[in-house]
């Protein structure tokens, strides 16, 4: 059997197992997507919904810097959202020259559906497999990894009900 070269090379590889950890955990989150809310809408475009369901209108460069994503890429996830009903683009008030983005009804209402389903049911999942991780940053990585791959956050679900998707937040931001 070959050895996980980016587990052993350490720090040296750091950059590639965060993304592969990334990669694992949105491949895991639309797992769950799926299963809870019945929707196909990527998992990247969840922040997007969040970041305008919180702060309402934003611009493209705005929406970008709230998720420290590259302006064509949050294009991309925009235009497809526009392309399933859920944001529009409409002049600024303050500056015609720039564009903002905001969630249409469908989705305000899709917005409201994934607080009350899909984001407690990841933030709840994420929490369990991260929950008990200890030592060096790479040994929590090793152990995350482990605990991802031992039982996927579809196997993780909070039994019912579930918290207030604020109250998670809160609670989350007092733990940091």
């Amino acid at each position: 059997m070959v050895d996980d070269v980016v587990r052993a090379l350490g720090y040296a590889t750091l950059g590639s197992r965060l993304k592969r950890i990334g990669e694992k955990l949105q491949a895991q989150t639309q797992e769950l997507c799926a299963l809870v809310s019945g929707t196909d809408l990527p998992t990247p475009h969840n922040p997007v919904l969040a970041a305008l369901d919180r702060y309402g209108a934003l611009s493209i460069g705005e929406i970008a810097a709230a998720l420290g994503q590259s302006q064509p890429g949050v294009t991309r996830m925009i235009n497809r959202m526009k392309a399933d009903g859920l944001v529009s683009s409409q002049p600024s008030e303050q500056d015609r020259r720039i564009t903002t983005i905001v969630l249409t009804k469908e989705g305000c209402a899709f917005a409201a559906r994934m607080k009350e389903t899909l984001w407690p049911e990841v933030m709840l999942a994420v929490e369990d497999a991260c929950s008990g991780l200890d030592g060096s940053l790479l040994d929590q990585l090793d152990q995350l990894e482990d605990a991802l791959d031992a039982r996927a956050l579809a196997g993780r679900r909070a039994p019912p009900p579930l918290p207030d998707w604020e109250t998670i937040l809160k609670r989350t931001k007092e733990k940091k």
